[in-house]
């Protein structure tokens, strides 16, 4: 389906790219050799899960078509790259550029798209093994993906959720950045749960008090499993209660099966962290979490009952608990959320880079993207002034609401 990047095009380097059909093409230790201490949703038991239960494939508008690189056999580079025929999934939203797109007569799909599946969080998009040259590859692999959509006649290549170093070599090559935020809880210093309330501001430590409080009135306790400590008759209800979130609300979307939680079980079980809440013994609520290195990330949240805050409990209060009391200094629990920043979890940016291939609508999109991105850096700082931690001189600052994209 994807043409015209057989090789490098340079004839100095001797190294070729393809494109595999997966990532479960590889071996899973050449594959992790790349992603090292970065992101675990980068692992390969993690990709090749979706892959294999159904979850990412062509039928679901998500076509894995890996770009790798090997020189005398080694794996020494990889892009995760997807075609991709819509725009769910990716929580860097594009479509209102999709619709400019076809005002002016432009297909915008399918398009390529480089990050890991329904997944928010920052990683390494341009992968490079351990020993060779990051900084001679960064340039190469961003230009091999313009090349891509240019030899494709696609309408671009979208890099999602990327990493500081990967942005600039992206720019580089023309790529456009986009600046978002996330709501984030770093550690500082505290010891114990009570130490993070110390950190708050009255207002919100009464808040988070009075909340928890609410829970042990209603009987509810929450249990906390990691890695081997998971028992296997944990797994089928997680799936119920990541089902009972999209089957909701409005928006939910339903991109994971059951055979994927089966895979994850078999294959991903070190990396989890389950938060499991029980009243009179019945599992009411709980979130699938990842942990990795000093970092533990919300995925998937879910309730069988609407009982009254629990969702802060379990995704909030009870995650930075944990993390407290295991040593982890991050907690990421997921996109969006303004309730969050409320409880501790600060402003961080993100960052994502787009190639467009058509000069009106890049052109369209850069201005876009030079508004949005002063709008977000203002939002970033007002959030930070706001804090729900204790500290000095709030200076607000505006925040503007955005523009419809217009193509010249």
């Amino acid at each position: 389906m994807l043409r015209g990047m057989a090789e490098t095009g340079h004839r100095e380097e001797p190294e070729r790219l393809e494109f595999l059909d997966g990532v479960r093409e590889t071996a899973p230790a050449e594959w992790n050799a790349l992603v090292g201490e970065d992101s675990p949703f980068l692992e390969w038991e993690w990709l090749a899960s979706l892959e294999e239960s159904g979850a990412v494939g062509a039928s679901e508008g998500w076509l894995p078509k890996p770009l790798v690189a090997r020189e005398a056999g080694r794996l020494v580079a990889a892009v995760p790259l997807y075609v991709k025929g819509h725009s769910e999934g990716e929580f860097v939203f594009d479509w209102s550029w999709a619709e400019a797109a076809q005002r002016a007569g432009i297909d915008y799909y399918p398009k390529l798209l480089v990050g890991v599946p329904f997944t928010p969080v920052t990683g390494a998009r341009l992968l490079t093994a351990p020993g060779v040259d990051r900084q001679r590859w960064l340039p190469r692999l961003a230009r091999a993906l313009r090349e891509l959509c240019d030899a494709n006649r696609l309408s671009g290549v979208h890099v999602n959720f990327c990493r500081d170093d990967e942005r600039r070599a992206l720019e580089a090559e023309g790529f456009l950045a986009r600046l978002g935020f996330q709501y984030h809880w770093g550690r500082d210093g505290e010891a114990s749960f009570e130490d993070y309330l110390g950190r708050l501001r009255s207002k919100r430590r009464n808040q988070v008090r009075r909340e928890r409080r609410d829970i042990t009135r209603q009987g509810i306790t929450v249990e906390i499993r990691v890695g081997d400590a998971i028992p296997d008759e944990l797994f089928g209800p997680m799936f119920q209660i990541y089902l009972s979130t999209v089957t909701s609300n409005p928006w939910g979307r339903q991109y994971l099966n059951e055979a994927f939680f089966e895979l994850l079980r078999a294959r991903f079980r070190h990396r989890l962290c389950f938060l499991v809440a029980r009243q009179a013994g019945e599992v009411v609520a709980g979130t699938l979490n990842v942990q990795k290195n000093d970092a533990l990330y919300g995925r998937y949240w879910g309730a069988f009952e609407s009982l009254r805050n629990l969702h802060f409990e379990v995704c909030y209060y009870a995650g930075i608990e944990h993390c407290i009391e295991s040593g982890l200094d991050r907690f990421e629990p997921g996109a969006g959320g303004h309730y969050k920043q409320l409880r501790g979890f600060d402003a961080r940016p993100t960052w994502s880079c787009h190639y467009l291939t058509d000069p009106r609508l890049a052109e369209a999109v850069g201005r876009f993207l030079a508004a949005e991105r002063a709008e977000a850096g203002d939002a970033i700082e007002w959030y930070l002034d706001h804090s729900a931690f204790k500290r000095g001189g709030e200076r607000p600052t505006g925040v503007g609401s955005g523009s419809r994209l217009e193509l010249p």
